[in-house]
């Protein structure tokens, strides 16, 4: 990434459109939340929570929440274990969820009711064995807790639903009754994701956890690196979005970073190199360098930490080590913050599922602005495409700005303080920063200085007196 050390162009990131409007948001609908609701408002019901896709610290506070806040409001909960795989296969991975069975989960990473990906589920064939699983038990609400991929095949599977239904009751699988009573399927969904990929919240579950694992690994490495005077390149996850890198890289003071969606400028090698030269040359003794795992450069090609550490290697002689963090930075207890932000989206997703009418599109919990709001689902799904969509058309301007002002703000903070001096416009020396001043010049300022305190001091002295 070019850092405006002017080695490479100057200037910090200007995207094309600077602010939002209303027509290019993603229109919010404000949560229940901090208002009141009567215990037992909706008893009769069923709810089935389930996670899908990649796990992320945070998960098992939602499932949680959702459970209590379902008991809460007078529902039967249902864990759906194994994501929609257990929804298709059925039997004991559907199963009433407990008062007790969601105790001690709370500090727990990972999700205690498992995840896996599932080919059946893309076919209608086991969409209709899910949806007559479901209708045993009469669930007809739905909490999925996962990426995009995953709250795109609920959607898909809502819009199906009345279909479903109609050929299982022609085959005889469900009564007219059973079809009548479980016409409708509500879905609401829950981003859990550590990369922060999904664009209508401002943070995703787990996200913050992973961003903790970052910073205490580069926090670990950097006392070896400064030992030996070496440079670490390190791989953080990030394939599709480099949030993770570029927070990452923000927070360890890191000396370079690359990311997919606004890769190095002109001829990033040779930047690179010029600047970390500098570092040495005015005593820097270690280099970090972040990754993503999806990092490329102006004309699409991949960008590799083994790549980067040959550079270093060859071109700077400095000693140089790869480090690949991989799934560390989705292990361990959540932080606080993912243990509180899955604890709130729950809650506000069973209240969505209540307040779901037949023609109420499926929505997903987000956070905006400290607040949990409510977003259409596939506009959010559409926008987080749309991002891919540019960075493939190599419109890396747009790319940053669909991504949000949240991540423009921290990618223009990163490269304004990552710069290696202030921009000399800008800057202007005090006189004790002036060394270019003449001796005499100095010494006279110094004399006129000390005379003023004497006649300071002086008055002061017969005020005291006259008073006295």
């Amino acid at each position: 990434m070019d850092t405006g050390d002017g080695s490479s162009k100057p200037g910090i990131v200007r995207p094309r459109r600077t602010s939002f409007t209303r027509k290019m948001s993603v229109m919010a609908e404000p949560g229940k939340e901090g208002q009141q609701v009567p215990p037992g408002i909706w008893a009769g019901n069923s709810i089935g929570v389930f996670t899908s896709g990649g796990d992320s610290q945070g998960m098992n506070a939602a499932v949680r929440a959702v459970v209590r806040m379902g008991f809460y409001i007078g529902c039967k909960v249902y864990f759906i274990k194994e994501g929609y795989q257990g929804m298709v296969d059925g039997g004991d991975n559907i199963v009433e969820a407990t008062w007790s069975s969601v105790s001690g989960i709370l500090q727990m990473g990972g999700t205690v009711i498992g995840s896996a990906r599932c080919k059946d589920f893309r076919e209608r064939s086991g969409r209709l064995v899910a949806a007559n699983n479901l209708i045993e038990r009469s669930i007809t609400n739905l909490v999925v807790i996962g990426g995009d991929g995953s709250l795109t095949g609920a959607n898909c599977f809502r819009q199906e639903w009345p279909g479903l239904l109609d050929d299982l009751l022609q085959s005889g699988k469900i009564t007219p009754q059973q079809r009548e009573d479980n016409k409708h399927l509500n879905v609401v969904g829950l981003v859990g994701s550590i990369d922060n990929d999904f664009c209508g919240t401002d943070m995703t579950i787990g996200t913050d956890t992973a961003l903790h694992r970052i910073i205490e690994a580069v926090d670990a490495i950097a006392t070896t690196a400064l030992s030996h005077q070496r440079a670490f390149v390190l791989e953080v996850m990030g394939r599709h979005c480099g949030y993770l890198a570029l927070v990452g890289a923000l927070a360890t003071e890191a000396d370079w970073v690359f990311i997919p969606e606004w890769p190095p400028e002109g001829d990033w090698r040779e930047s690179l190199c010029n600047k970390l030269a500098a570092e040495r040359n005015l005593g820097q003794r270690l280099n970090i360098i972040l990754v993503a795992e999806g990092a490329i450069d102006e004309n699409g090609k991949a960008i590799t930490a083994e790549e980067v550490k040959q550079l270093l290697c060859d071109k700077m002689k400095i000693d140089t080590r790869v480090t690949v963090l991989g799934h560390v930075q989705r292990g361990g207890s959540p932080s606080a913050f993912d243990r509180i932000l899955g604890s709130r989206m729950g809650a506000e997703a069973v209240l969505a599922l209540m307040d779901a009418k037949p023609d109420t599109p499926a929505c997903v919990i987000s956070i905006e602005g400290n607040s949990t709001v409510r977003v259409p689902l596939m506009e959010c799904v559409e926008r987080t495409k749309e991002v891919q969509a540019n960075m493939d058309k190599r419109n890396f301007d747009e790319a940053v700005r669909l991504r949000g002002k949240s991540f423009q703000n921290n990618l223009n903070t990163y490269r304004l303080l990552s710069k290696l001096r202030p921009p000399s416009t800008h800057f202007k020396p005090t006189s004790h920063e002036d060394k270019s001043r003449p001796l005499w010049k100095k010494v006279l300022h110094l004399f006129f200085i000390n005379i003023l305190l004497h006649i300071l001091g002086f008055l002061k002295k017969i005020i005291f007196f006259r008073n006295y």
